[in-house]
């Protein structure tokens, strides 16, 4: 008697795991039965997303071919969710290069199909009018459709989500400001569609016909102007009638300054997005649905998607955000090893404290530093540091964190971002201010010798070149107060922790799965 065989699932390569998409999409298809394998220049991000242990992960870069291989292997479905977001001249030349050597590595690899998430691109607009961002998005997915590997190009417009760049950007608008001078793109009109379903018709394309290579407009059932999504976000978070007043004189560029100094997306971000809106974004088709049928109730509503998303921020359980992303020019070189580190220069400014308490009370206050907990020392320095990042076109301190209680490694927490944890022991975050140079700052717990916990801070900076030395020397005469400080009041908080025991994994608050 022959015993049969099952064939395994269909194997699905995600590009872009560790961001706002990418990280939403793979508990999504683990769920509808694919197997799933991420690619990531840095493996160690996905190290503690709910699913890591689902999937498998390859170190690799989409600009290396060599690197793709070994992800490439045994693929079915590759899903293409990178983009820069850089405002260089050069990053278009990137992004063509990449796609083209994606593309190339598919085909040999044999993979069944590429997916690929793109931009909504005006009807009847010549392509070298779109905006620099826009127009090559439009020139990726060409590039996949051309790949001679069959194609599933998705073209969405502002996507409703908690921690979406497009959400943040409307909510903190609508909520800061009851009376708006506008530029005159709040009266372009838009189909905005939830990300609920921008997942579902990602997940959904994977299982198109091999006759099936070209592109897909998606969007949500109702087409509104910007200024129309203003006024219905404000009715749905129960606010006061917002006035807004639409002006000609705003360029994108002083668009996205005034972005970037009233909500956390930052200017470098926020001009692609407001350079999108010049032109009317509405879809043209509806194909999709003949191969992702939409049930009742689907696409989502704008008004019931901001409602999930509203949800989603009030109950701290965004999954992923859109600065889960690093900004462009942010540092990636390691750490510098102590002490026969030959980097050149690395200045230091350690702490150290006994605290009255448990290394589990301790731990608690470190994971919750930032976003409203604030960094426990002179708050007006640190926000006098948070304007002027913002003013040289930084991220400043205004993205908080994704999660009230708890990090990981990846998080963007202010400025900083989530370079290393050891739960429990060591926090490390990496600056993502403008600098002339890299800095790290490190919270750890420890015992001393006779047994009593210990708070251990660590703040470190590799200066370059002499603007780099000056800024040392300049802000060195504060340390005392900002991370004297700042020591001695982690400390103090942990001694004021009730001594309870710390929840288990599913009961923290922003463990539960959700996509609103």
């Amino acid at each position: 008697m022959v015993t049969p065989t099952t064939s395994p699932a269909p194997l699905c390569l995600v590009t872009g795991a560790s961001g706002y998409i990418g990280g939403r999409l793979v508990p999504e298809l683990l769920d509808s039965g694919y197997r799933v394998r991420c690619l990531a220049r840095h493996p160690e991000k996905l190290r503690d997303f709910p699913w890591a242990d689902r999937v498998e992960t390859v170190r690799g870069d989409v600009t290396v071919a060599e690197s793709l291989r070994e992800g490439f292997a045994g693929v079915d479905v590759a899903y293409y969710l990178v983009h820069s977001m850089s405002s260089t001249a050069r990053f278009e030349d990137t992004d063509r290069r990449a796609a083209r050597t994606f593309a190339a590595e598919a085909r040999s690899a044999g993979v069944r199909r590429v997916v690929y998430l793109g931009g909504l691109t005006p009807d009847g607009v010549p392509e070298d009018e779109l905006s620099p961002h826009l127009r090559s998005r439009t020139e990726v997915g060409r590039i996949l459709l051309d790949s001679g590997v069959p194609t599933t190009v998705l073209r969405a417009a502002v996507v409703i989500g908690s921690g979406s760049a497009s959400f943040e950007m409307l909510r903190y608008l609508t909520e800061r400001l009851p009376v708006m001078v506008t530029p005159r793109w709040v009266g372009t009109r838009v189909q905005p569609i939830a990300v609920r379903d921008v997942l579902r018709y990602l997940v959904g394309s994977a299982g198109m016909p091999a006759d099936v290579n070209r592109t897909f407009d998606i969007g949500g059932p109702d087409v509104l102007t910007y200024q129309e999504m203003m006024t219905r976000y404000a009715e749905v978070a129960g606010l006061r009638k917002r006035l807004i007043v639409p002006v000609p004189v705003l360029t994108p560029r002083l668009s996205s300054q005034w972005i970037g100094l009233v909500t956390p997306v930052p200017a470098s971000l926020a001009r692609p997005l407001t350079e999108s809106l010049r032109h009317e974004v509405v879809c043209t088709e509806n194909d999709i649905t003949a191969h992702v049928p939409d049930a009742p109730g689907r696409p989502i509503p704008f008004d019931e998607a901001l409602r999930l998303a509203l949800r989603r921020v009030r109950e701290a359980r965004v999954t992923t955000r859109w600065s889960s992303a690093s900004p462009p020019g942010a540092p990636s070189d390691p750490l510098p090893t102590d002490p026969d580190w030959a980097g050149g220069s690395l200045y230091r400014d350690d702490r150290s404290r006994t605290v009255d308490a448990s290394p589990e009370a301790l731990w608690r206050v470190i994971e919750g530093v930032g976003g409203e907990n604030g960094w426990y020392s002179f708050p007006l320095a640190w926000a006098l540091r948070g304007w002027a990042d913002r003013l040289v076109g930084g991220v400043g301190l205004r993205r908080g964190r994704r999660d009230a209680d708890r990090l990981r490694v990846g998080d963007a927490l202010d400025f900083w971002r989530v370079e290393a944890i050891d739960r429990g022991r060591l926090l490390r975050l990496r600056a993502e201010m403008r600098l002339p140079g890299l800095a790290w700052l490190e919270m750890a717990v420890d015992r001393d010798e006779d047994g009593r916990t210990r708070y251990r801070q660590r703040a470190l900076f590799h200066p370059r070149g002499l603007a780099g030395q000056a800024y040392w020397w300049g802000v060195a005469p504060f340390h005392a107060v900002v991370f004297g400080g700042m020591a001695r009041n982690i400390a103090r908080t942990a001694e004021a922790e009730p001594e309870t025991d710390p929840k288990p994994e599913g009961e923290r608050t922003g463990a539960a799965p959700g996509r609103g």
